[in-house]
């Protein structure tokens, strides 16, 4: 059989209608090893980003069992392949893959252009590898077998700060990082679908960061409890037991979530009064007395009862003629908050000191000493008030960014597990505080140096174009059809050939692309330590049904902490 370069290639045509397609022997004869590695093909295609090339059923069938595992995969869809242009080599995706119509043993598949690097001279390899393409290459040219030596320069880290979390697939040895700076300054989210191990790849990733910057600013809302035995050595957590949230740190439109309970045009009245009973209720307060201008949205500490106070005298300046009923509600709402004990962790009479700064040191982590991140496990809360908690706490973090534009700089990362609960779109919910605080952290918070992390298992949930604003995409497993079409439309193009698989991805894998990473990856994530992983376990079924004993004592218990409302 001949050398690829001896046979007259004709030029790309229109697939898949071809009157003179490649002949299978004239690619077949390339199968020797070149300066560069394994030709497997040529590019018959050109279009951009997106291309096509023509490959050898019987070259790649023959690489199967070549030592290296990166030339094994060679062909398939989501390997890598290599094609040279001048001095450089630029690297592809394989995205598809079909029959040459027309000729047997050959394969069309279309690539997408990641990036491109230099050409080392002694042995053909990729180094200096960076995004984008400054030439592309023309019909005919030969495309090659991508190694691991190539992919683990295209993956070296070219010196910025990055946290290492598994595996590259398909090799061994080549490890995944992410780029800490870009993945944080741009957001990033972390998606699939339930068991696929989401919240373990969270506190891996979380606790890698966690080990790179130890005097990080890290708050992080946990809907379901499961992340606090995970940070137990490196992180604090709170809970209602010792959150001790003042009220009084809630801004004006969080008053009237808690507050106001009517709807249409008595929900307006309600407001209104509201709005003037709070900032008299505030004036009253001697943290008042150094603010020049007191709105009633000040952070500024103030007497639950005098707010009641403020409302009965209102009401009793009224004449007969005048509907008391607004008044009425505002003051039976209060006064029933402030005796459910549900609401203490927040509307506790022990939370009227200005503790302000005490609070925000501890929440944040200023500083962190060596526990940079805070767990707020909000499970046991009330139902009904956790948004407008997470609300407060995401506004403080954004808050408190632009007040300190001029102090010595402190980014924060804010983590929302569950994001599509708080930050869902015009179909599922309404309006309200803490969307609107997360959706504007989205849009605006890398100005200020908060960052933010989404983690959830419906993407096609959250609000339009929250997604689209995070630079860096973790995608794990997702089994629903309208989850992929959410998140394949966020995803940078070069990333298509990888979608593809995200429904056939394993347990523990996860396809990261954007800024923090050099090109798109497929990693199998590192296993966490027991003591590091959240307790977030299967129950094995088939052994706990086996299990007996004690059950009158776990009743029991259960009961005590039920009827306590606390853990």
């Amino acid at each position: 059989m001949s050398d690829m370069d001896s046979h007259n290639f004709p030029g790309a045509s229109p697939l898949p209608v071809s009157e003179n397609p490649p002949q299978a022997d004239a690619i077949r004869g390339a199968a020797s090893v070149r300066s560069g590695g394994h030709i497997i093909g040529e590019v018959i295609e050109i279009a951009g980003s997106s291309s096509k090339v023509v490959m050898d059923t019987a070259i790649l069938a023959g690489l199967l069992d070549h030592h290296d595992t990166t030339v094994r995969m060679a062909g398939q869809v989501g390997s890598q392949v290599k094609i040279r242009v001048g001095p450089a080599w630029l690297l592809a995706n394989i995205r598809t893959q079909r029959r040459y119509e027309g000729q047997s043993g050959l394969v069309v598949a279309e690539i997408d252009f990641l990036g491109e690097g230099d050409e080392e001279q002694l042995t053909g390899q990729i180094y200096n590898f960076r995004r984008g393409v400054t030439r592309y290459p023309t019909p005919a040219a030969v495309v090659y077998a991508v190694t691991t030596a190539d992919l683990k320069q295209v993956y070296a880290s070219d010196g910025r700060a990055n946290v290492e979390v598994g595996t590259v697939y398909p090799t061994n040895d080549i490890r995944g990082a992410l780029y800490v700076d870009a993945m944080l300054g741009k957001h990033f989210a972390l998606l699939g679908s339930t068991g696929t191990g989401k919240s373990t790849a969270a506190a891996l990733i979380l606790h890698k960061i966690c080990d790179l910057a130890p005097e990080g600013h890290i708050l992080m809302i946990d809907p379901h409890g499961e992340y606090g035995s995970a940070f137990k050595q490196n992180g604090k957590v709170f809970d209602v037991n010792n959150l001790n949230l003042p009220y009084w740190l809630m801004n004006f439109r969080e008053h009237c979530e808690v507050f106001v309970q009517s709807k249409g045009d008595a929900k307006q009245m309600d407001c209104d009064i509201l709005a003037k009973c709070l900032l008299a209720a505030k004036a009253k307060s001697q943290a008042s007395a150094g603010v020049a201008k007191l709105t009633v949205d000040s952070p500024v500490p103030y007497l639950l009862s005098d707010l009641t106070t403020i409302l009965q005298n209102e009401m009793g300046k009224l004449d007969k003629a005048t509907n008391s009923a607004p008044y009425q509600r505002l003051k039976s709402k209060i006064d029933e908050i402030k005796a459910d004990p549900r609401y203490s962790f927040m509307f506790s009479g022990m939370l009227v000191g200005d503790t302000m700064a005490a609070f925000l040191t501890k929440i944040f982590r200023l500083p962190s000493e060596g526990k940079p991140i805070s767990i707020i496990d909000v499970s046991a809360m009330p139902s009904e008030i956790t948004p407008t908690v997470v609300s407060v706490l995401s506004r403080l973090v954004f808050d408190y960014a632009i007040w300190a534009r001029n102090e010595p700089q402190r980014p924060m990362l804010l983590v929302c597990e569950e994001a599509h609960r708080y930050i869902p779109n015009d179909d599922v919910a309404e309006e309200s505080s803490v969307r609107d605080i997360l959706s504007r952290i989205a849009k605006e918070g890398r100005k200020y140096g908060v960052s933010l992390g989404l983690i959830t298992q419906r993407p096609s949930d959250l609000a339009e174009g929250v997604l689209s604003q995070c630079g860096t995409i973790l995608s794990m497993r997702l089994n629903n059809d309208r989850d992929q079409a959410f998140v394949k439309a966020a995803m940078p193009e070069g990333a298509r050939g990888f979608l593809d698989s995200i429904p056939a991805l394993r347990n523990r894998e996860v396809i990261c692309c954007g800024e923090g990473v050099a090109i798109p990856i497929r990693v199998s994530l590192d296993t966490l330590v027991e003591e590091r992983r959240p307790a977030s376990e299967d129950p094995i079924f088939s052994d706990l049904w086996r299990q007996h004993g004690g059950e009158e004592e776990i009743i029991q218990r259960v009961i005590k902490r039920w009827r306590a409302q606390g853990r």
